[in-house]
């Protein structure tokens, strides 16, 4: 009996101390967890404002969910600058990738970056772990052999990337073909696995997944336009036609009537025929019907990290690499311009700092994504950023410095002038053409699909000497002189 008693003590002594030292381990290792959030970053290409529509996932888990930036631009409306900004929070004139490096933007591509100090770099050695996930730097692999670049803890780099169901990723030193499952598809499934298992680790994680869509793109499908200038994307065969009989939307900057105060590049450029019309109208249909895989993404991230019980301490910031021009101001398709549906970008930003379902007015960029990172992170960075974080915006709807934004886009030619430089203010658009010298001047109050080039106007004269003062300032800021 006293042998089964103090048996029975021992059995009850065991399991308290158990459970004590199990508490202590417990406490010890919730101690030991790193408190700072996660950070998601995703990215489309070639994506606007108005696309957003057709991404109910996005806005039922992220926009609704978190902060709306209404006024969020491409300072240099092109892939690969606009990649380098999001890295460095330097403006395209400080960190010198100045275009794609082919086409009409020669100079720049994956080569012309210094990837030895960036986002991904001060991350870290902040002790996060550094995921990236599909399109990089255009050229990346291309112009010079795949290398995993420095900073990131894993690496799935896109070589190439230009067929949706055929394409190559440098992974982690080893170079994998892929056919057959929608590339979309498949850096969601990737992003999904890179979240289960990072987030084991009591060190936060830096994702970022740079998606294709809606950016054109093989293999060619049958509803094609015929064109030898307009493009699609490949769509997913679960969403073929889902947006046919669409209308394209139309602004009173499409096919505009009156280009005659538009630079001479545009007022070259023909009405479109009813063919084109009917041809930029499937273009946007098969955009949006590409865009239905990212936003099937989005959710499944989301469920991804609910899944891992992470979703509350992470930020999950969207927005695109540019804009994209469809018929405005009878420009067929594309980037590179100056005007607002190239320039202006979605922004959404959900997790901690960032109140749900706020819209916020304040002018910013994707100079602004790497110093909002770093002051979540607790990180510091290398380089002298351009960009301001958006933590205090998202705050307040009255902080933030009274800036400009500075617009810009590099030579078409090797040590060519710049094609244009501009200011993006709240009120107006100020652009220089450093090839022709020709100047535009919008007030987007009153013209908000800038019909009317003011510059010439004797009622803006002032306006138009002030701002280009100011872009005289501004053209070569760095740091601070470019938030002031």
């Amino acid at each position: 009996m006293s042998n089964r008693r103090t048996t029975s003590i021992g059995l009850v002594t065991a399991v308290l101390w158990t459970l004590l030292i199990s508490g202590g381990v417990r406490a010890e290792a919730e101690q030991s967890a790193d408190p700072r959030p996660n950070i998601l970053l995703i990215t489309s290409d070639d994506q606007t404002v108005r696309d957003m529509r057709v991404m109910s996932n996005l806005r039922r888990l992220v926009t609704d969910q978190g902060t709306s930036f209404a006024n969020s631009f491409a300072p240099f409306p092109l892939c690969c600058p606009d990649q380098a900004s999001i890295l460095t929070g330097q403006y395209a004139h400080n960190h010198g990738v100045l275009g794609n490096g082919g086409g009409a933007f020669p100079v720049g591509g994956y080569d012309a970056l210094d990837g030895s100090s960036s986002l991904a770099t001060w991350l870290q050695d902040a002790g996060y772990q550094t995921s990236f996930v599909g399109k990089y730097l255009v050229g990346y692999g291309l112009t010079s052999p795949a290398v995993v670049p420095p900073g990131w803890t894993e690496w799935h780099g896109v070589i190439g990337g230009g067929n949706y169901y055929r394409y190559q990723l440098y992974e982690d030193g080893v170079l994998n073909s892929y056919s057959g499952t929608y590339q979309t598809d498949f850096y969601a499934q990737l992003s999904a696995d890179i979240i289960t298992r990072r987030a084991a680790d009591d060190a936060p994680f830096f994702l970022w997944t740079s998606y294709k869509a809606p950016h054109n793109g093989g293999p060619i499908e049958a509803d094609d336009p015929v064109s030898n200038v307009l493009t699609t994307p490949a769509v997913a065969d679960r969403h073929r036609d889902l947006a046919a009989g669409i209308p394209l939307p139309r602004d009173p900057s499409f096919n505009e009537a009156d280009v005659s105060d538009k630079p001479l590049e545009v007022r070259e450029r023909p009405s479109f025929t009813p063919d084109e019309e009917a041809a930029l109208t499937e273009i946007n249909q098969q955009r949006w019907e590409s865009l239905l895989a990212l936003d099937e993404a989005v959710d499944s991230t989301v469920r991804a990290l609910t899944a891992t019980g992470e979703l509350d301490n992470t930020i999950i910031a969207f927005t695109s690499d540019n804009g994209y021009m469809l018929g405005e101001h009878r420009i067929p398709g594309g980037k590179g311009v100056p005007y607002e549906p190239s320039l202006r970008v979605p922004l959404s930003i959900r997790g901690p700092g960032f109140p749900a379902g706020v819209v916020r007015d304040q002018l910013v960029a994707a100079i602004d994504l790497a110093p909002t990172f770093l002051e979540a992170a607790g990180a510091t960075a290398g380089l002298v950023m351009d960009g301001i974080s958006l933590l205090p915006l998202a705050a307040d709807p009255a902080a933030g410095p009274d800036r400009d934004i500075v617009i810009e886009a590099g030579p078409r030619t090797v040590d060519g002038p710049m094609y244009w430089t501009g200011l993006r203010t709240a009120r107006f658009k100020y652009v220089e053409y450093g090839e022709t010298g020709e100047v535009e001047l919008y007030d987007l109050l009153r013209d908000p699909y800038e019909l009317r080039n003011q510059r010439a106007n004797p009622a803006y004269a002032q306006v138009v000497a002030a701002l280009a003062a100011d872009l005289e300032r501004l053209r070569n800021c760095t740091g601070d002189a470019c938030r002031n």
